[in-house]
């Protein structure tokens, strides 16, 4: 079983999101995509970042008519702050007959070799990586990379800021979301 984890703290998850992951789970040799929702940073202060079970309640809504996209919530028993490679070395012991990706925009795939392990990562996973609307094309030291795969999903030019920016200047959001998702922040009168 191919696995492609999408990390991010989806607040809120939005069609953005989803389209790009049905993309990647259609397209690519993955079976599945995984939405890791990552903690709050006990650190940083919280703004409008929602509790870490509301996002994921929200990714949920927004994957379960989806039977490639799943939620996952893994990250909210491990040791804060979350690094990457602690969290696939977890899962590799967790799902040892599972093989897991990497999905980022081609944006973070600038700064990759900043992250914790990064060899190690890219010696034992495969990064997909879809485009970003960017001015120019990021020339990075993983270009042609054996297990770095360039995915050619739509661009989305959406983001979470955005909407929750919108919702509070009391603008019609809902085109921009799945609709379970709009019905849940709606219902919780969240980011208002």
């Amino acid at each position: 079983m191919k696995i492609g984890l999408y990390f991010g703290s989806f607040n809120p998850i939005h069609i953005g999101h989803l389209v790009i992951a049905n993309h990647i789970a259609e397209y690519s040799d993955l079976n599945e995509v995984w939405f890791v929702v990552t903690p709050h940073n006990p650190f940083k202060k919280k703004s409008s970042l929602l509790d870490n079970f509301q996002r994921l309640e929200m990714v949920y809504r927004a994957t379960k008519d989806y039977s490639k996209l799943k939620p996952c919530d893994i990250e909210f028993n491990l040791p804060q702050p979350n690094y990457t490679i602690n969290t696939l070395v977890y899962l590799q012991e967790k799902y040892p007959d599972y093989e897991f990706s990497l999905i980022m925009g081609e944006d973070n795939l600038k700064s990759f070799h900043k992250w914790k392990n990064y060899e190690v990562i890219l010696e034992n996973h495969h990064i997909y990586v879809y485009p970003r609307a960017l001015d120019e094309k990021i020339e990075t030291q993983f270009d042609g990379h054996a297990k770095i795969h360039h995915i050619d999903a739509p661009i989305m030019e959406l983001s979470s800021t955005h909407i929750r920016n919108a919702i509070k200047a009391n603008k019609n959001i809902k085109p921009m979301l799945p609709e379970h998702v709009w019905e849940y922040l709606d219902e919780m009168n969240f980011y208002r």
